[in-house]
């Protein structure tokens, strides 16, 4: 079974681009994208839920370069569940001991102004979808010792495509695109990048 991965970041339209990157390097590498977004519930709280998906995941990608100014207020969620995931690996006893994390921000040394996160390896992503790939691919190249990961141009290429491709694979099965579900998102990747033989 594939390794799954705990995504924690926007997922606003601004981010999208980035987001969707994200989750199709998961797949094109063969590990397993988790997030907020694939149970609707409305009888489970939110973050119940948040940490029900993060305590499953061995693995999560933080993008913590959207806590700016919203509304007046600054946007705590991203910062909030790195710490819990965080906090597990500390505190959470031997089966959470083994978590890893990537976390992602904008702009060089940002963080070091304003966090306790300042002595963390932060990877920086200059709000690039081409440099989310590369991070990310690169990240998970370390759990993968006796497999080399496709490299990050042949999955930028891949991503690319697939996005040019995106709105007649939705027509053809009936989705609306602007209002697609996390789940069928995740199943076009999958499908897609089996067709096409790329999946490790």
């Amino acid at each position: 079974m594939a390794s799954a991965v705990f995504i924690n970041c926007p997922f606003d339209a601004q981010y999208q681009r980035k987001f969707r990157a994200i989750v199709f390097t998961l797949v094109y590498c063969g590990f397993e994208p988790r997030c907020s977004l694939e149970v609707a519930d409305g009888s489970q709280n939110r973050l119940d839920k948040i940490m029900d998906i993060m305590g499953s995941c061995s693995h999560a990608i933080h993008d913590i370069s959207r806590t700016q100014l919203s509304s007046g207020l600054p946007r705590f969620n991203m910062p909030f569940e790195l710490g819990i995931f965080v906090g597990a690996k500390k505190f959470g006893g031997r089966s959470h001991s083994s978590k890893t994390c990537l976390v992602l921000d904008a702009v060089s040394y940002r963080y070091q102004r304003t966090s306790d996160i300042a002595g963390q390896d932060i990877q920086i992503h200059q709000n690039s979808f081409e440099e989310v790939i590369l991070v990310v691919r690169n990240w998970l190249a370390q759990f993968n010792s006796h497999t080399l990961l496709p490299g990050d141009v042949p999955i930028t290429q891949d991503y690319k495509r697939l996005l040019r491709q995106f709105p007649r694979i939705c027509i053809e099965s009936g989705i609306t695109t602007r209002r697609i579900l996390y789940n069928d998102f995740v199943n076009i990747i999958k499908v897609w990048i089996a067709k096409k033989g790329s999946i490790v």
